[in-house]
């Protein structure tokens, strides 16, 4: 149990916020409820922490960044069979919250499992959110932060703007970055084999050597991959190195 949480459970007022719980947690679900009855297929709306979020129009390059990660990755999860890949109006029902990520993936498993009819979809195992000026908060913390709790393997902020892609990989129950800039090959675990290049997603004139010389591009991508492992790899054996002449150096001072 977290420490602010013992503190309250010790508190001579425990009953009193336990009562004033319940009833935000009712009141809030009552909202839920409401909001469930009220949403449309034309709107983009979300429920976050009690309060639904109804979002507006997207920019242009908003619009040709989902445009272009979508259709390199929901080319490569259709050819292989790989599950399902949603964007944008799907609602993704959390614990306490409703998210429409801008572009999502399911893997083969999820999807058997996934009614033709169904409104209502649970955590994916890739989530993608791009940034607007209105969202960026609750994508870098809420979202962040909610998807993490709920399993979301791999998780995409993407700064049209900015033109960079932040890569975060689940890890022990948090996200850890391993990507971070516009311009290199990003592969995804959450999507067996998917390798993709960032500057694809805002240079138009890359993005379609991909669509006419797609086995080409990845090769290369996979090629550019392997170097950088081995570059890796040198630098962790020369580190392991200088670990090694370190212990010997102080073995031999605490030997005089």
């Amino acid at each position: 149990m977290k420490t602010f949480l013992k503190k309250i459970v010790k508190s001579v007022h425990f009953p009193a916020y336990l009562t004033q719980l319940q009833d935000a947690w009712q009141e809030e679900q009552r909202k839920r409820q409401e909001f469930y009855q009220n949403i449309t297929e034309e709107q983009k709306a979300e429920f976050i922490n009690g309060e639904v979020i109804i979002h507006s129009p997207v920019k242009r390059s908003h619009n040709e960044v989902g445009k272009r990660l979508l259709k390199q990755l929901d080319d490569y999860v259709s050819t292989y069979m790989l599950g399902f890949v949603g964007y944008e109006k799907l609602l993704i029902k959390l614990t306490r919250n409703d998210y429409e990520p801008d572009i999502c993936y399911f893997s083969s498993e999820q999807e058997e499992k996934l009614a033709e009819d169904c409104m209502f979809f649970p955590a994916p195992v890739f989530v993608v959110e791009i940034l607007s000026p209105s969202t960026e908060k609750n994508d870098r913390n809420i979202k962040f932060n909610d998807y993490a709790a709920h399993g979301v393997q791999e998780y995409w902020i993407i700064d049209p703007k900015k033109r960079i892609v932040e890569q975060y990989v689940l890890e022990n129950g948090s996200y850890s970055l391993v990507f971070r800039g516009g311009h290199g090959a990003i592969l995804s675990p959450a999507v067996p084999g998917f390798v993709l290049s960032a500057e694809t997603l805002f240079d138009k004139t890359k993005f379609m050597e991909v669509l006419l010389k797609p086995e080409r591009t990845i090769t290369a991508l996979k090629q550019e991959l392997l170097e950088k492992d081995e570059i890796l790899s040198v630098k962790d054996k020369e580190l392991l190195e200088k670990d090694k002449l370190i212990r010997e150096l102080m073995e031999k001072l605490q030997a005089k």
